[in-house]
């Protein structure tokens, strides 16, 4: 009888550790995906405030603190104890942070030439190709990583919180080179003198951000504004189809500078000489305190008047 329970008290010593040792891994790999996911959006960000060949060095310096993010995250993933039922899922999640990190070092390399005139076409489907490689990310650890991980805590019994969902890539539009030269605001060759829709631009196209609301109250451009930080909220872009063509898949999105919150939707289609809006939900509740707040209707192939696409405001987040 002594000897029995002595070997049951062995094995429940056993159990408790494991079940600690899986609970502690499966809390930092929470973490650090949710470090990862933040460090996407930032980027994608950076990516969807480009303005040119002007702004390109901003740019770059932007995606190279991205890429700083995604170094050390990778490193503290590198740095995790798995216990051995999770040694599988960790290699996939530690494939997963190395693609990102790949991903974002490329497109430092390509952005410049994306902005520029030489050799746009190539340098945004290369930036393509990279943004192809997020998403393998995202499909590497949500459906491969997470399950395995499960799988594990529930054959040891193990309780567990939900793993971070871990997406990347904020919208698979990012996959295709036409969305990434909009979100660049550059122009491929062959492509110029026409409109979204892909009729030819007889004159002018675009649209014109005439005010951006939330909660029904219209921001000032000229004085403070002050809007409530939680939950994420949602900004009204009131806009006109400027142009003589009707447009489609036009890109609304509003950024809070200096910080990775943003948000972005896309209105389907938007009727030549008419007055339309779009709601625009940020991503995260923004940090309270005094940020810029930036709207904007993406520039559209053929648009050359871009100068009433946007609209800053000073926002106080309470």
């Amino acid at each position: 009888m002594v000897i029995l329970l002595i070997a049951l008290g062995v094995h429940g010593c056993e159990q408790s550790a494991t079940d600690s040792a899986l609970q502690d891994y499966t809390n930092q790999v929470s973490s650090v995906v949710a470090r990862s996911t933040t460090t996407g959006h930032g980027l994608f960000s950076v990516l969807s405030s480009a303005s040119g060949s002007s702004s390109s060095t901003t740019v770059n310096e932007n995606i190279n603190q991205a890429l700083a993010q995604a170094r050390d995250e990778l490193n503290t993933a590198k740095s995790l104890s798995p216990p051995s039922q999770v040694a599988g899922a960790n290699s996939k999640l530690l494939q997963a942070m190395q693609m990102r990190v790949d991903g974002i070092t490329n497109i430092s390399n390509e952005i410049q030439p994306a902005l520029g005139t030489t050799n746009a076409s190539g340098a945004v489907n290369s930036i393509a190709a990279e943004t192809a490689r997020f998403y393998a990310s995202d499909v590497l650890y949500k459906d491969y990583v997470v399950p395995e991980v499960y799988s594990a805590l529930r054959a040891n019994g193990t309780r567990f919180n939900g793993l971070n969902a871990g997406q990347f890539v904020p919208n698979v539009n990012w996959l295709l080179p036409s969305y990434i030269a909009t979100a660049l605001h550059v122009t491929i060759p062959g492509s110029s003198s026409q409109s979204s829709s892909g009729k030819t631009c007889p004159s002018r196209c675009g649209h014109q951000l005439n005010s951006v609301s939330v909660a029904g109250i219209t921001l000032q451009t000229g004085s403070t504004n002050a809007i409530t930080a939680k939950p994420a909220p949602t900004f009204t872009l009131n806009f006109t189809n400027s142009g003589n063509v009707n447009e489609t898949n036009v890109v609304c999105q509003v950024t809070v500078t200096g910080t990775s919150v943003s948000g972005k939707t896309v209105v389907a289609t938007t009727t030549a000489g008419q007055t339309t809006s779009c709601q625009v939900k940020l991503n995260a509740a923004p940090p309270t305190g005094t940020y810029s707040v930036v709207a904007r209707i993406d520039k559209v192939p053929g648009e050359k008047i871009l100068s009433n696409n946007v609209q800053t405001f000073p926002v106080t987040f309470q």
